[in-house]
């Protein structure tokens, strides 16, 4: 048996991806899903040499609609179930789909998430009253297996509809201390809605699963999404709150932040819980490696969101005005990274190490042998020692036009001061050029760098401008919405993106090997 690679990608691997959540891909159904879409976005990436499939986080969303702020470490988000798959299942009739007209170029949440929520009790009606009755020993499977964390969160769910979706600190004292009477009593109470939150996740893994395997056979690798904090509002808290840092209340000692920086003059305050690693240390870190087995289930490699924390986060004490107020506390470390690897065998992240990167962060990452990102929009600061520049990237590298956080590179650009231009122009060795040119240039510059693995953007493939960004760090409102049309999945879309993929020497030459999952070699 081959030994699996200890890390994504071996010697010599280049390859090349697009960034696109689940629910930018186009659906008539007002959000994208796991249906037939997604297979088409597979197809093309296979038809232009690309690699690499990297989404968002897939958790269910809450108040904001933040893939960030999931409402369960485990459980997939509801929306992204695919209406088309549910009939193509007999679960769902053409009828129940048809009839309802949705924005094509943004999530319109507020009508999408009752449309699809009202489909879900349909197929769950219909699956009780006798509908694919060969997916009746399955599901209890899938209930058995997944029942370490499918009952907390199927409960939390159900409370939080009973409770009008108020915060779990808001409900009855019994139920926020998880006392077992409160327990059994809601459980029985509530036993319907239960079925129906463990049903909704049956039919997502299912779904996930056949799409990871279609990608498999297409030689389209997943790249997932694991946010380090988990949402102060969600089953993971409730459940486990003896691996968080709360008081006796069951409210937060500590914030998860960032200090003051360039960006912010009073540094960022998340409201995230933060972890009690001397309890999650005295359980070996199960709940850590489960939460990573769980989600390699749907994907080949994880990228670590905010891996500076695993070395030290910025804790805030509860209750202070700005994050000013806060102090760096020891992650687990190298401790952490050596346990997973045990019990993995392999440790296969990608990590996202932006922000304030003392070097401890480095020795981590670099101890393990860990692939580091890199985004060309923070290149041209003037500083030709920027690890963002290029010719400073090791091998070992995921190199970004820009990230969902960033505005699109045509965006970017359109803002940017003269000297930062002129910098960008002197290293591509230009004198000057359009916005639309500028993009060429930063997506040659990914794919013709060192760097492992390149990866952009759909809105910058698309050569889109700010009316297209995904996220804008701490806005409250318009996040997360946009979407591509049908039209952006034509195999001509892709043609100019294999010509830079194959000219860059980045198209696979072979499957992956046995038990490795490694990208393929150049």
């Amino acid at each position: 048996m081959t030994a699996p690679c200890p890390r994504p990608f071996s010697p010599g691997d280049r390859a090349a991806g697009v960034l696109l959540h689940v629910t930018s891909l186009p659906s008539r159904h007002g959000v994208g899903d796991l249906g037939p879409a997604a297979f088409t976005w597979i197809d093309r990436l296979h038809d232009a040499g690309l690699q690499w499939w990297q989404a968002l986080p897939v958790g269910p969303t809450g108040w904001g609609d933040s893939p960030y702020q999931a409402l369960s470490s485990f459980a997939g988000n509801g929306l992204l179930l695919s209406p088309d798959r549910l009939v193509e299942d007999g679960l769902l009739r053409p009828a129940d789909v048809e009839g309802r007209h949705f924005p094509t170029l943004s999530v319109d949440y507020e009508s999408v998430i009752p449309f699809k929520r009202g489909l879900l009790e349909t197929a769950w009606r219909r699956f009780r009253a006798g509908a694919r009755p060969d997916l009746k020993a399955t599901f209890e499977e899938f209930c058995h297996q997944q029942a370490g964390w499918l009952e907390d969160y199927a409960l939390f769910r159900a409370l939080k509809e009973r409770y009008r979706g108020a915060h779990y600190l808001q409900w009855p004292r019994p139920l926020v201390e998880r006392r077992p009477t409160a327990l059994s009593a809601a459980r029985r109470d509530a036993a319907a809605e239960v079925d129906q939150v463990r049903f909704a996740q049956f039919l997502l893994f299912r779904q996930a699963a056949a799409l990871k395997a279609y990608a498999a056979d297409r030689e389209v690798r997943l790249l997932g999404d694991l946010p380090f904090f988990v949402s102060p509002d969600s089953s993971d808290v409730w459940a486990r709150p003896e691996l968080f840092l709360l008081d006796a209340e069951r409210r937060p000692r500590a914030l998860a932040g960032v200090p003051p920086d360039a960006f912010s003059a009073e540094g960022q305050l998340w409201g995230n819980p933060v972890y009690d690693w001397e309890a999650l240390r005295a359980r070996g870190y199960q709940w850590w490696i489960s939460r990573i087995r769980g989600l390699l289930a749907h994907v080949d490699v994880v990228r670590l969101d905010h891996f500076r924390a695993f070395a030290a986060a910025w804790h805030v004490t509860a209750g202070a005005a700005s994050a000013r107020c806060g102090e760096w506390v020891p992650g687990p470390g190298a401790e952490f990274f050596s346990v997973v690897l045990q019990e993995l065998g392999r440790l296969p992240f990608i990590v996202e190490d932006l922000g304030v990167i003392t070097p401890d962060v480095d020795r981590l990452r670099d101890h393990f042998d860990l692939p580091g990102t890199r985004v060309l929009q923070f290149a041209f600061d003037g500083d030709w020692r920027s690890p963002h520049l290029p010719h400073n990237y090791p091998a070992n590298a995921v190199v970004y036009t820009g990230t969902h956080d960033n505005p699109t590179t045509r965006g970017w650009y359109e803002t940017l001061g003269d000297a930062q231009r002129r910098r960008l122009w002197s290293y591509v060795q230009r004198v000057d050029g359009s916005s639309r040119e500028a993009l060429t240039a930063m997506l040659s510059l990914a794919w013709s760098s060192p760097a492992a693995l390149a990866i952009a953007p759909f809105q910058d493939v698309l050569g889109l401008g700010d009316e297209a960004r995904m996220n804008v760090p701490g806005a409250v409102d318009g996040n997360w919405r946009w979407r591509c049309t049908r039209d952006t999945l034509s195999p001509e879309v892709f043609e100019p993106l294999r010509d830079m993929t194959v000219t860059a020497r980045r198209v696979a030459r072979h499957r992956p090997r046995p038990g490795c999952g490694a990208s393929a070699a150049s």
